[in-house]
């Protein structure tokens, strides 16, 4: 929905080209001055409201990436102790790539569902955000290469299941990397489509310079 700003300045647009053209001049119209400055008053008006709205946007960035920060930290965390606490109960290795793999599947889920969450609260941080998650998912990643090198000193018959497990995060990771990538691309042939419109309204106004 465009701002009452915008709507503004395409009344101001449709008015001018309504008016009509001096005598013997291709340039100069004649304008209504009470008029032009009914829509220039409220133009002034409008504008310190719509300054507001957007500093608050930007204000409630930072909040919503710490927040966002903050729980894929905790994601990490958690599963950081939880791979460690499968490490080092021996007696349960068979039971440790079933639970390790849902670990690692709710870790990505949640982390996915936390950038979907903050690209919509603010768009203006999305970038920050894939950024973040992908460091999440790395350092999940790597908490496990560690493991396996853990396994390799101690537990002999854990180390071909924590590579299986270590390849489904790469695999997941992949997969996360290629969505953001259609996305993205689907973003910039919208704007594209959007900017090819709003240069076709604009051909189709005409030049016309008020002096």
């Amino acid at each position: 929905m465009s701002s009452r700003i915008e709507q503004l300045i395409d009344e101001i647009e449709e008015y001018i080209d309504s008016c009509k053209y001096q005598p013997l001049s291709n340039t100069k119209i004649i304008v209504n001055k009470n008029e032009m400055d009914m829509l220039l008053r409220e133009l002034r008006s409008k504008t310190p409201d719509e300054i507001k709205r957007y500093q608050k946007i930007v204000s409630n960035k930072e909040a919503i990436l710490k927040d966002a920060r903050e729980k894929a930290q905790m994601l990490i965390n958690e599963a950081t102790e939880q791979t460690t606490e499968l490490i080092n109960e021996h007696e349960i290795m068979q039971q440790a790539y079933a639970q390790a793999n849902e670990v690692v599947q709710l870790a990505t889920k949640q982390a996915q569902d936390i950038v979907d969450n903050a690209t919509l609260e603010a768009n203006a941080i999305r970038d920050s955000m894939l950024q973040y998650a992908d460091d999440m998912m790395a350092n999940i990643e790597n908490i496990i290469s560690n493991a396996v090198e853990i396994a390799n000193a101690h537990y002999g018959n854990l180390v071909s299941d924590l590579n299986s497990l270590n390849e489904v995060v790469q695999s997941n990771r992949a997969e996360f990397h290629a969505q953001n990538a259609v996305a993205e691309l689907e973003q910039e042939e919208a704007s594209s489509a959007s900017s090819a419109s709003n240069a076709a309204s604009g051909q189709s106004d005409g030049n016309l310079n008020v002096l």
